[in-house]
């Protein structure tokens, strides 16, 4: 495996962009342009070797994308209560799409993205609150969609349609500590993509150096609703709960973003 200072990092992406559109390494795999940028480096998958690595993360993405980006899985406190298979799940979950199918009939889905910006359709939302430096989920039942008429009565029967007791929250300082821990400084390459003949092709044109990841950046990109909270469980499995972002939006979370 090739060993790099950061400068040397820096002059070994500027050159595979100048090399311009290069053939993926791994057809058909979801991770593609993350996974070529790493062969072409001769390294290993989120592993920088380099002085400090540890403050350092390799993040690509493809120009254009809109689906969003997982910053991190974190469950929410009290983590006594187990919170999503716990109390969600049971009493606000509604029957899985493939209830009886792949899974038993009584299989429950509790899955929502949510902001601080807007209720969801079935009631949730991210509430910032600044004075106890937690950010919490809220149930307000006033919010819930008429199509979901039924899910509410539900719910009504299963435990009522007050606001969640407790309510699952995140303390500042925990998800920073979590956030900061994969992301405090960042090499940012987005790269377009063509396909022809049934291959594709990456051009890593936008090298970007993120340093110093803001507290107060990422709490107001979380309160804007730039960061959603993402809950996808089953009645079989919890998949984790999600911070996620829109890829065009990372930036805005360092204090010094420089284009190289």
């Amino acid at each position: 495996m090739k060993t790099y200072t950061k400068d040397s990092l820096i002059e070994a992406l500027c050159q595979i962009r100048e090399k311009g559109w290069i053939e993926s390494r791994r057809p058909g795999n979801d991770g593609a342009i993350g996974n070529t940028l790493e062969d072409l480096l001769g390294i290993t998958e989120n592993n920088l070797p380099i002085p400090n690595a540890a403050e350092w993360e390799l993040k690509t993405q493809r120009e254009g994308a809109t689906s969003l980006t997982t910053l991190f899985h974190m469950e929410p406190s009290p983590t006594a209560c187990k919170f999503v298979p716990k109390i969600l799940l049971p009493c606000y979950g509604w029957k899985h799409q493939k209830a009886g199918i792949n899974y038993p009939d009584s299989e429950k889905s509790f899955r929502q993205t949510i902001s601080a910006k807007l209720y969801s359709d079935r009631g949730f939302c991210v509430i910032v609150d600044r004075i106890q430096r937690k950010i919490v989920i809220s149930f307000d039942a006033s919010h819930i969609t008429p199509r979901h008429a039924e899910w509410k009565n539900s719910v009504e029967e299963r435990i009522g349609l007050a606001e969640l007791a407790p309510q699952p929250y995140w303390g500042f300082d925990d998800l920073f500590y979590k956030l900061g821990s994969k992301l405090h400084n960042c090499f940012y390459v987005q790269a377009k993509r063509k396909r022809e003949s049934k291959k594709d092709f990456f051009h890593y044109h936008k090298i970007r150096m993120l340093r110093s990841l803001s507290q107060d950046k990422f709490i107001d990109a979380i309160a804007s609703g730039l960061i959603y909270v993402d809950f996808d469980a089953r009645s079989g499995h919890n998949h984790g709960t999600k911070f996620r972002i829109a890829p065009s939006s990372i930036p805005d979370l360092y204090q010094s973003c420089i284009e190289i």
